[in-house]
């Protein structure tokens, strides 16, 4: 960065640090002790879908890895479309194994940008769930290398629960590197595993 970039407040981009999502499954005791809310063994990519063989053979590797597994009774991997033509993975393993869901997680991130399709990488997210059947979100901003928390309300109604989400920011920011804009944590409605 030079000083014309300093003086136009213009900033370096933060680089994608996918080994962050490792912090994930330790962030999730700390959850539980604060707020009661619970892994629910869910979680999502996603991406912009990009036509053309090389991002084909890169999805079919993603389905591949994460469904060798499926003979011995595991999950097999679910891709969907949004309404805004977003690409979502939905990937599930046991709510208590929240290190297995992120591995998963980090591989499907991992192989996108290995292949070159980092820049389609849009976020990750892992669910979890309370007593009182609210959900809940920790969002990975790949692009940010930042986590948020998404907690919608409960009813459909597109609407959320700041205040829980401002708990949650208060809970992790130990555990977590969490985006300290607000305007960027934006709202995941109808995401996969949500």
């Amino acid at each position: 960065m030079g000083l014309l970039d300093t003086i136009l407040g213009r900033s370096k981009p933060v680089r994608p640090d996918l080994d962050q999502l490792f912090a994930v499954p330790s962030a999730a005791l700390t959850l539980q002790a604060a707020t009661g809310f619970t892994p629910t063994g869910l979680g999502s990519v996603c991406f912009a879908g990009v036509e053309g063989s090389a991002f084909a053979r890169v999805q079919q590797d993603v389905r591949e890895l994460l469904d060798a597994d499926t003979g011995r009774g595991g999950n097999p991997v679910e891709f969907s479309r949004d309404t805004y033509g977003y690409t979502w993975l939905l990937a599930r393993q046991p709510p208590e194994d929240a290190a297995a869901l992120v591995n998963d997680l980090h591989a499907v991130n991992t192989l996108l940008q290995d292949g070159g399709f980092g820049p389609q990488l849009l976020c990750s997210l892992v669910a979890f769930r309370d007593g009182e059947d609210r959900s809940l979100a920790l969002v990975y901003l790949y692009k940010r290398g930042t986590f948020y928390p998404f907690a919608p309300l409960p009813g459909g109604a597109e609407k959320r629960d700041n205040q829980l989400e401002l708990q949650v920011r208060a809970a992790l920011g130990d555990d977590l590197r969490v985006e300290q804009d607000l305007s960027r944590w934006f709202p995941v409605w109808g995401a996969p595993g949500l």
